[in-house]
């Protein structure tokens, strides 16, 4: 067994902290795609929209079970998320459909790196392989979310790269509180 050093986690509160943090950001996208069908109600993307949702809530779904599973509290900045993803998605929606598809672009650049380093985490330690090839599906479909949003005009919207940049750092920032409480 590894020697842990003063503040390292255990493989195991390491697992944990991933869980919560995952479950953390899937309840966030649904929140972001519920604020941005707030605004954009019968637009022509809400179906790409609700769709995208769907896929979140399966994750979600998915990330609720493993909480219950290994016995994880939510994180404690739920509240945060609640309110401040669905304010994400209305002020993205508000500013066009493109940058509300931006705003999904910049989200899911950020979880496509975020899940691949879990993956690489867990399988350089031979750690929980249905997790990994739970997470592998759902930055697939994370993936799609992105390239969905690229093809519906998102690098179009105005200011996409302050809008993308902005959006990654909020993200970045979500994670890594997240990962505290």
């Amino acid at each position: 067994m590894k020697r842990l050093l003063p503040g390292m986690l255990s493989p195991q509160e390491r697992i944990k902290q991933m869980i919560r943090v995952d479950q953390a950001g899937e309840y966030g996208a649904i929140r972001i795609y519920e604020g941005q069908l707030d605004v954009l109600k019968d637009h022509p993307s809400s179906l790409v929209i609700q769709n995208m949702k769907a896929q979140e809530q399966e994750h979600l779904a998915t990330f609720n079970r493993l909480l219950v599973e290994w016995n994880i509290k939510q994180t404690f900045f739920t509240p945060l998320w609640h309110i401040g993803g669905y304010a994400l998605g209305a002020i993205t929606a508000k500013l066009g459909v493109k940058a509300a598809m931006a705003c999904t672009v910049a989200v899911e650049e950020v979880i496509d790196q975020h899940y691949a380093n879990q993956m690489h985490e867990l399988e350089m330690e031979n750690l929980e392989p249905e997790l990994v090839t739970t997470i592998k599906r759902f930055r697939d479909e994370e993936i799609v979310h992105k390239d969905q949003s690229l093809e519906a005009g998102a690098a179009d919207a105005p200011g996409f790269a302050l809008l993308r940049k902005s959006i990654k750092a909020i993200t970045r920032a979500a994670i890594w509180l997240s990962t505290r409480a």
